[in-house]
């Protein structure tokens, strides 16, 4: 029997690649082996009904990051954000309230489909000024003149920041105007667990979110899947009370101890020397940013670890350049019609900046690719979303979906932002976005 996920793994592993992308360890940190492989033994405590170890790793984790409460996730910050939906719900509900939520636009699949299987009504914010489906950032005016408007105020406002491309939202005004409204803040901070760390504290907790989720695995040396949920002092009574149950009730009842032993191992190393690394890598990228942008680059967003590339002004789509860099020996995080996205962690050594630069500096500008990127369509929702999800549907091709209903998000991760909600009429402006995306088939509610 063949074992071809073995095989490119285990190739990958001992190739020369520079891994500009998840997870953070970027395969050099070596904190644990399969001996660690274990389950809930005596001794080993059981995640979510914590009396022992892991009850002491994750209170030294809320030490560190300096919440109320911090929990453990072996499943990513997909787990955490159905978590927080949870616990808004049952607040708002305590509060004889329908549990809504107004949501910036370019919020992950999980967000969506969390939302459907808790029959959470949520109101999109569209932005501004965003690039495309990924990057969507309102300012806290934008958010005040949107909430003074609503008739019902949300129980919630839904954040993510940072985003793919690399935009940090001001989170502390946009914390300052829900408290203004009696609103909680939500962030989906999963790019972002490494911003505690700075110089200037920029975490969503800190800077007056009431609930985030971090992906630790994304930017801190832990393995895939570990995550946080954090909640911040200032929450409600009830998010700290409720928080293991409902993180239970979406969670494996065996989470990998190889993960959880990351997870904790890691919060030696960042109260440790991590900040002193990380503020010197900083400076080494700024510096790398600064002589890309003297060479004609155009970088985008104002994430520390985070570089991002608009191609089309060198002449490529951003998947061609990916291309030209795999074929050096760069791997990077993600890269689309328009940009490429690199991520950074202290794991990358001097060298590996000096070859990045190289390899950068000598691929050949041509005339810039010229073609617009569509912007977030804006459809009329004709069914819930759960409704949509799990009504009976059928895959047909997106030249054909004009006037049907999505009744499942068709998108990849990265970037796990749909095109189109659940529940929405698929409109031309939406079919030409999917075919943009080069997404050729999309599941519709059949038709009676």
């Amino acid at each position: 029997m063949n074992t071809p996920v073995y095989d490119f793994v285990k190739k990958y592993s001992e190739s020369e690649n520079i891994r500009l992308h998840m997870p953070g360890h970027k395969g050099k940190k070596g904190f644990i082996d399969e001996s660690f492989d274990i389950t809930e033994i005596d001794g080993a405590d059981v995640l979510y009904h914590e009396t022992g170890i892991l009850k002491i790793s994750q209170q030294n984790a809320s030490e560190i990051f300096g919440t109320k409460k911090t929990l453990y996730s072996a499943e990513g910050s997909s787990l955490c954000i159905r978590a927080m939906l949870t616990l808004i719900k049952m607040q708002a509900e305590k509060n004889g309230k329908k549990t809504v939520i107004s949501a910036v636009r370019n919020a992950h699949k999980v967000f969506m489909t969390a939302a459907a299987l808790l029959d959470i009504k949520v109101n999109w914010i569209y932005p501004e000024n965003s690039k495309g489906l990924i990057s969507a950032q309102i300012s806290p005016e934008y958010l005040d003149a949107f909430l003074s408007e609503c008739e019902e105020k949300p129980a919630a406002i839904y954040v993510t920041s940072p985003d793919y491309l690399g935009y940090i939202a001001d989170i502390k005004g946009i914390a300052e105007v829900c408290k203004k409204y009696g609103v909680l803040l939500a962030v989906d901070n999963a790019h972002g667990a490494y911003l505690r760390f700075l110089p200037e504290n920029r975490h969503p907790i800190f800077l007056g979110a009431d609930i985030c989720c971090d992906s630790a695995h994304k930017t801190l040396p832990v393995l895939t899947g570990g995550a946080y949920l954090h909640i911040s002092e200032n929450a409600p009574a009830e998010f700290t009370h409720n928080s293991e149950k409902v993180m239970s009730l979406f969670s494996s009842t065996s989470p990998s101890y190889l993960i959880l032993s990351s997870l904790d191992k890691a919060n030696e190393y960042l109260s440790g020397d991590y900040k002193k690394e990380l503020s010197v890598l900083v400076e080494k990228l700024n510096a790398l940013k600064e002589k890309l942008k003297e060479g004609g680059f155009v970088l985008l967003g104002d994430e520390p670890l985070k570089l991002t590339i608009d191609t089309k002004t060198l002449g490529y789509k951003g998947y061609e350049f990916s291309d030209i860099l795999s074929e050096n020996g760069i791997v990077c995080e993600f890269s689309d019609p328009d940009f490429i996205v690199m991520m950074f962690t202290p794991d990358i050594k001097d060298e590996e900046l000096k070859r990045i630069e190289d390899v950068l500096s000598t691929i050949k500008k041509k005339n810039p690719v010229v073609s617009p990127i569509p912007s977030i369509p804006r459809l009329i929702k004709r069914i819930t979303e759960k409704e949509a999800l799990f009504s009976p549907s059928e895959e047909i091709s997106a030249n054909e979906a004009v006037g049907r209903i999505l009744a499942s998000p068709s998108v990849l991760c990265p970037p796990a932002i749909p095109i189109a909600i659940c529940g929405e009429e698929l409109s031309l402006e939406a079919v030409e976005c999917f075919k943009y995306y080069s997404i050729e088939k999309i599941n519709v509610v059949k038709e009676v």
